[in-house]
């Protein structure tokens, strides 16, 4: 029989049909030998080799388990793919768990070698390996869309002839199918579509590097020798440094004979160059941890000022204290007149029968966490005074000595009480007066620390002068000098009297208090008032023209200080031992008081050592009120006004009587 094939052509295709000769002759003779070969051979083998083989452990299950169905369920979850991931919400500024959990798990990954045909990188390769540039085009003429046509099956005979189908081939159609355009393909590498299109935010990396510092290689062989030579070269140049500090140490210390003092080389170090830096930063530090105060120090206003007539209040504000000066007592207060945030506080103790180390202190409203400056001194601070126009001058007082901060003179004499910078001299040198336990107020002269004796105080009140001393001193305690007479100054003494003298003269004495006058100060704006206070539990403040007190004011205890306000010419503050409204403490006292020059605050110290800061509500700094139609006056005529108006309702019974 004749053996036909069938098979399909398409557009462009060509079948082929080949006739073997000896197909027959092969079949027949593969038919006889399969029928000569017995089939019963080998039959046993192949059945041991097939019989299972059932393990002595396996587990037999009864027919209605063999056909039991157990129902799996596959889900694209990952099972171990954490389920308790939480990120912060900035809108309910909370931390919330995340539902979205990525359940994609990856088994394999296999990186690629394939190269696309037109990408630059696979014509390298081929022009590195020497392959030549084929570009096939084939046009199969059918829209991409479109199915192909398919043709009829085509009966090939046996013969051993070639049959072709299809349109004519040849050069003409293939350059005519060339020329037509390519269809254009969508790109199957970063194509997507639309909808799944999202926009992904872009990375952001932010990272800062620092130069390296310097390095250097150093390499030497270095022998016992070389070390031994090493040690004992620097042995040498710490005795050459011990017997130059002791040089020094002796020449400063050449009254009290030399001290044994060791002193570490001096080293240049880094850290001394961010020293501005740091302290700018540690006062950042504390403003914004103590913000609540600086705002209330800058705006807070007491409202409830108007329902209380002249009465005010005062508000805490920054408490000022030094871990090592705790145990000794505020001794002085004074506010730099340069820096209106600045003030210097003197410490000591005044129990004359206990006296240790003193100090002195700077503070700065600008930072309340630690001292800006620390002076440790010998013995206790008694009183100190800051130059007006020279910040940097001050003259500090103790047990023992008269200091001076520009100079390292100091004049051992007795009990120095108070001092008071003065107006420069007829040759321009800086002065001031100090009034010390022997009755002696003396003018000191910067230029060598140079002292001069003014006056001298006696019991019965009359003041001599020269070097003589009189069998009946008066010791004086407190004393201060006109604004705006110069020479002009007022002492206090522990008899409780008044001195007013002028240069060296004596002019009058006032029968002030009972007991020791413990500071007495000038009116700010008025020439003619001042004020004392003593431990008699009174303050007192007088007209210098009249011998006898203006008002009067019993506090019920003993009053430290006394203080007239820069604002306004009847507003004074007054420290006294009961002070349990200001500090927490009960068995605190309060020793000082000052009010600063610019800002409505007052600093309080007290005999534990700190400091506390209040700030003046509205009613104790209100300026009075101008009439319609008048000149708005100058502030110190306004307050000269105010303070005149509360005298002159005393002054006219007094000087009726007189």
């Amino acid at each position: 029989m004749p053996n036909n094939v069938a098979a399909s052509m398409r557009k462009g295709s060509t079948v082929q049909k080949v006739v073997l000769p000896g197909a027959k002759s092969t079949k027949a003779a593969s038919k006889k030998k399969d029928e000569d070969e017995d089939p019963g051979d080998g039959w046993d083998e192949w059945a041991q080799g097939k019989a299972l083989i059932k393990p002595p452990d396996q587990l037999e299950l009864s027919e209605a388990e063999l056909k039991e169905e157990i129902t799996r369920i596959l889900t694209a979850n990952n099972p171990h793919a954490p389920q308790n991931i939480v990120r912060y919400s900035f809108k309910e500024r909370s931390y919330k768990p995340t539902s979205a959990v990525d359940q994609m798990a990856v088994h394999f990954v296999l990186e690629g070698s394939l190269l696309h045909e037109d990408s630059d990188e696979a014509r390298r390769l081929r022009a590195k390996e020497g392959l030549p540039e084929e570009t096939v085009t084939v046009d199969t003429g059918v829209e991409p869309d479109e199915e192909e046509p398919e043709t009829s099956d085509t009966p090939v005979e046996d013969g051993g002839e070639v049959e072709e189908a299809g349109e004519e081939d040849g050069p003409d159609s293939v350059a005519s199918k060339t020329d037509r355009k390519e269809p254009k393909v969508t790109n199957q590498f970063n194509f997507s579509e639309r909808a799944s299109q999202t926009l992904n935010n872009p990375l952001r990396e932010r990272s800062c590097q620092t130069e390296p510092p310097p390095r250097g290689t150093f390499t030497a062989t270095a022998t016992q020798w070389d070390i031994y030579d090493a040690y004992v070269e620097e042995l040498q140049k710490q005795e050459t440094n011990k017997e130059k500090q002791k040089a020094v140490a002796s020449k400063k210390d050449n009254d009290k004979g030399k001290k044994k003092t060791l002193l570490m080389e001096t080293q240049t170090d880094d850290i001394t160059k961010v020293g501005k830096a740091s302290k700018i930063f540690e006062r950042m530090v504390n403003q914004n941890t103590f913000d609540d105060i600086a705002q209330d120090f800058k705006y807070f206003e007491d409202a409830s000022d108007e329902f209380r007539d002249q009465e005010g209040t005062l508000l805490p504000l920054w408490k000022f204290q030094y871990d090592k000066a705790k145990r000794l007592s505020v001794t002085a207060l004074c506010w730099n007149k340069k820096y209106q945030d600045l003030f210097a506080v003197g410490m000591g103790s005044y129990d004359f029968s206990k006296q240790g180390r003193g100090m002195l202190v700077y503070y700065t409203l600008k930072n309340s966490a630690y001292p800006e400056f620390i002076y440790p001194t010998p013995s206790g601070v008694l009183c100190l005074d800051i130059h007006e126009q020279h910040s940097y001058l001050w003259p500090l007082a103790s047990m023992t000595a008269v200091w001076l901060s520009t100079t390292t003179r100091r004049m051992d004499r007795s009990l120095c009480i108070r001092v008071r910078w003065q107006s420069d001299d007829m040759d321009n040198n800086h002065n001031f007066c100090s009034v010390s336990s022997d009755g002696r107020v003396v003018s000191w002269t910067l230029n060598e620390l140079v002292y001069t004796d003014i006056i001298r105080l006696s019991l019965n009140g009359a003041v001599s002068e020269g070097p003589e001393q009189q069998p009946g001193i008066a010791c004086g305690t407190s004393f201060d000098f006109h604004k705006q007479i110069d020479y002009l100054f007022l002492v206090g003494t522990e008899e409780g009297k008044i001195h007013k003298t002028y240069s060296s003269q004596f002019l009058e004495t006032y029968n002030a208090h009972s007991m020791a006058v413990d500071a007495v100060k000038w009116n700010h704006f008025h020439p003619k008032v001042f004020i004392s206070c003593s431990s008699d539990w009174t303050v007192k403040i007088w007209d210098h023209t009249i011998n006898t007190p203006m008002f009067t004011f019993d506090l019920n205890a003993a009053v430290g200080d006394v203080a007239w306000s820069p604002y306004s010419s009847t507003v004074f503050a007054a420290v006294t031992t009961d002070a349990t409204p200001v500090v927490a403490k009960k068995k605190t006292k309060l020793t000082h008081i000052e009010f600063n020059p610019i800002y409505p605050i007052i600093i309080v110290g007290d005999d534990r050592g700190y400091v506390s800061s209040l700030k003046l509500s509205p009613n104790l700094r209100k300026k009075p009120k101008v009439k319609k139609g008048q000149d708005q006056p100058k502030d110190s005529e306004m307050e000269e006004a105010k303070m005149e108006k509360l005298l002159s309702l005393l002054r006219e019974p007094e000087q009726s009587t007189v």
